[in-house]
Parts: structure tokens; sequence; C-alpha cells
């Protein structure tokens, strides 16, 4: 009997509260993953033998957006600005939780920062400052602002033609000529893009805002989409973001059933 619902692994970020570490994950993603009808599991962290359990348990993998960055010394760079927070615990996981999750064809959304972490682990590189880079404009969030305003609606995206992200979301009223607006709240981006990795949208300046991956070998692709915007901030009423997590969410469920397939066959 298939479990009620795909099971999608969401990385814990770390955190100083009071004098003590702790384990966090943001409500939103959590939200995010209910809506596309799956069961978060937040991961506080593991250790090298312990991806293989936690990839039996997935149906999915969610990478969230964090106010930290991924460190640059994983695409070759030193820090630019130390005042800038790192989480080093979570790049000693995730980076390599996503190489075999993609290997292994297990659905992966990626946000903001997720979506950083899956160019940084295929080998791509990031612009530590966008807004430092000529003819980019400024990505990042006011944090003056109330947070409905921060999130709101910043700039356009282009769809790509003949990708993923334009097939999800042709049947969306809010995307007209290929563009939709999207909120924007990120001070890195997208330098290189990793081998593998294709291009899905574009913001007007010619910032990368999503992609996906394309397979080296003759199996078939699965589910995989990075977004740099913030599709889980009010995504129930969002109708873009609502097909987003509805997709991410029959990929996760499409893995689950075919690994039960197989299961059942080997114990014949």
């Amino acid at each position: 009997m298939n479990r009620a619902a795909p099971v999608v692994l969401v990385p814990a970020c770390q955190r100083e509260l009071g004098r003590h570490p702790f384990h966090v994950a943001g409500k939103k993603y959590l939200d995010a993953v209910r809506l596309a009808g799956c069961v978060p599991l937040v991961v506080p962290g593991a250790l090298p033998d312990e991806l293989d359990t936690l990839l039996d348990l997935a149906d999915g993998l969610l990478l969230t957006g964090s106010p930290s960055n991924v460190h640059p010394s994983h695409f070759g760079e030193e820090v630019l600005d130390p005042s800038l927070p790192l989480d080093p615990d979570r790049d000693a996981w995730t980076l390599p939780i996503i190489r075999r999750a993609l290997r292994e064809r297990v659905p992966v959304l990626g946000i903001c920062r997720g979506f950083q972490e899956v160019n940084v682990a295929m080998g791509g590189s990031l612009h530590q400052a966008v807004h430092q880079q000529p003819g980019l404009r400024d990505h990042r969030g006011d944090g003056t602002q109330p947070v409905d305003i921060e999130y709101g609606f910043s700039h356009p995206v282009h769809i790509q033609a003949g990708g993923l992200l334009e097939r999800t979301l042709e049947s969306v009223s809010v995307v007209e000529d290929g563009q939709f607006m999207v909120n924007s709240l990120h001070g890195q981006g997208v330098n290189r893009l990793a081998p593998g990795l294709r291009a899905e949208a574009l913001a007007p300046d010619g910032v990368v805002e999503a992609f996906t991956w394309t397979p080296d070998d003759d199996r078939p692709a699965a589910f995989s989409l990075c977004l740099q915007w913030h599709p889980e901030w009010l995504a129930a009423e969002n109708p873009v973001s609502r097909r987003l997590f509805e997709a991410f969410g029959e990929a996760c469920r499409q893995h689950r059933d075919d690994r039960d397939q197989r299961l059942k066959r080997l114990n014949r």
C-alpha cells in the first residue's frame, strides 16, 4: 500500500539562539510542502554515512532560502563581505546530497539559497554581490520595509522557450507573453551556470532566475526546478506559485509510486 503522502526532505539552517546552537526551518517552506500535498521532514544535518538513509526516505528534496550564503570556497573564491552570514554546517551535507538526489532522480525544488546550492553543488559559481556587477541591477530586498512589501513583486522574469518551466506554467493565466512577476530578495546570484544546468527564466538584466538539471546519461530526467525568487511566499494566493508546488508534488508522488513498484518486483 502506498503511503498517504510523499515525504519531502527540508534542510534546517544552523542558528545561535541565546548561547546555544539550534536547527531551524522556515514555516513558510513547510507550509508550501503541504500545499504540494506532501509531508515535510526537517533534516537538522547529516553525516556522510547518513545520506543513503535519508534518500531512502525521500520522495522529494526541497532546498529552502536562508539569510546565509553558500561559502565561496566551494566555488574557489574568498569571502567578499565577512559581515554576511554563512552556514558551513548546512553546506557540508546539502551539497553532496544534491548531487546524489539528482543522480538518483529524486525530485528537487530549490529556492533562493537552495537555487544557489544546486548550481554550486554541480560545479557552477556565484556572484557574491550581484549589485556590484556592471549592468546588473540590485536584486536585494529592503529589510526596512514591512515583510508583505519586501516580498511583493519586484520585476518580471522571461521564460526560456522549450523547457520545464514553460510546460509547467502553460495553463497559468497570469503568465503573459512568456513573462510573469516575481519578488526579489537575493544578494548573490548565478555567475557561471554549472554544466548540465539549463536556464529556464531570466530577469530583465539577464540574471538567471530559474534553471533545471539535464542528466548526462540515457535515463529519463526527474523533476528538478530551481528558482531564485521566493514562490513559497503566500503561495496559495499566487497562481504561479500554486502551480509550481502542485507540479513538484505530482513529481514526488510519481517518484514514490515508481519506487514502490520497483520494491514489489524485487520482493516477488
